[in-house]
């Protein structure tokens, strides 16, 4: 379709425009203990998203229902998250405004009022309950996505898996104007990903994502996900979510509950997640993007498959905690493993 077409022209052209700006406003990502890029790289690739949702706006003003309400807070997160990332700051005020989203988000009626037929077939209704959990989901869903940004090409693959699995639902569930739209969602982050992999200019026109740009998507797939799984038109069961954020979801709670029983903040900076651990037991930086990605991939493919054939919602349930568990252990003998093995070559 042209609005595609017209979707990924846009995002590419604002790319190129938004980091001419950024270097000159100092908007860029400088090397330091934890980044060993090189060079001083544009922090852009959310600004061209969030302009890329205007273009939709303007060619399919009715793609995405409640489109004002969503850009009030879509635009709050970006400006915030440009700020952070030009001056750095501190957890709770970000926090403070991922709450405040969440709460405008609620006002407008969108909030996870059910998890579905969960207990042996019995729907759990969370009442007021609904708003303490949709709070959470707002706030971890932005969190999951900030922090598996930590190689080139891994946020943009898994949001673009995201958007995809989500417009393939929304397809079956005969909603195809939510389906063209994370079409279009998934297209926009294209020439992020291509610019920020070096395709096919090598690094002379790299970008990074930014904390603006991953706050954005990672409220921009609850907000899609809550519409997806709540009222009556419903296309998938709310269990489901979990499927289709798997990867970075995982990731996020097996760091934040190492962190804790460490006796560290939940989101003090480290480098235990999972890309990490790929890297340190010998795979490329590519190699971690592939097989996150296909990760990302598969999993999303479950879901969906558990759902089209109306697998009980409980054992949906329990065959993703045994996966998140397998996941969990499997990380942690990979890194043993390889710390084993460089003890053994310094000891000899």
């Amino acid at each position: 379709m042209q609005e595609i077409v017209l979707v990924f022209l846009g995002a590419l052209a604002l790319l190129f425009i938004s980091r001419k700006i950024a270097k000159k406003v100092g908007l860029v990502d400088k090397p330091n203990a934890r980044k060993h890029h090189n060079g001083h790289i544009p922090l852009v690739g959310g600004v061209s998203v969030y302009l890329s949702l205007w273009i939709i706006y303007v060619m399919q003003p009715d793609w995405l229902p409640d489109f004002s309400i969503y850009m009030v807070c879509a635009t709050l997160l970006i400006v915030v998250g440009v700020l952070d990332d030009k001056l750095d700051l501190p957890v709770m005020p970000r926090m403070a405004l991922q709450a405040l989203v969440a709460s405008i988000m609620m006002y407008n009626g969108l909030y996870l009022y059910s998890l579905g037929n969960i207990l042996f077939g019995y729907e759990l209704v969370l009442g007021i309950i609904g708003y303490a959990v949709t709070l959470l989901a707002v706030v971890g869903a932005i969190n999951a996505f900030n922090m598996v940004d930590g190689i080139d090409g891994l946020l943009g693959a898994l949001s673009s898996v995201t958007f995809g699995a989500l417009a393939v639902v929304f397809w079956m569930g005969e909603r195809d104007n939510m389906a063209l739209w994370c079409l279009c969602l998934m297209v926009a982050c294209l020439p992020y990903i291509l610019l920020n992999l070096g395709i096919p200019w090598g690094g002379k026109f790299k970008v990074f994502m930014g904390d603006a740009g991953s706050t954005l998507i990672g409220f921009t797939v609850i907000w899609l996900l809550i519409i997806a799984t709540q009222g009556e038109d419903a296309v998938m069961r709310p269990v489901t979510a979990l499927w289709l954020i798997a990867v970075p979801l995982m990731d996020m709670l097996r760091v934040m509950i190492a962190r804790i029983r460490r006796g560290d903040s939940p989101f003090k900076p480290d480098r235990e997640h999972l890309h990490h651990v790929l890297l340190r037991v010998g795979f490329s930086g590519r190699q971690a993007l592939m097989i996150m990605s296909v990760m990302a991939l598969l999993l999303s493919a479950i879901g969906i498959s558990l759902d089209t054939m109306l697998i009980p919602v409980f054992w949906s349930l329990i065959l993703f905690l045994i996966t998140f568990s397998a996941f969990g252990i499997t990380l942690r003998t990979m890194d043993r493993s390889k710390l084993t093995i460089v003890r053994y070559s310094t000891l000899k």
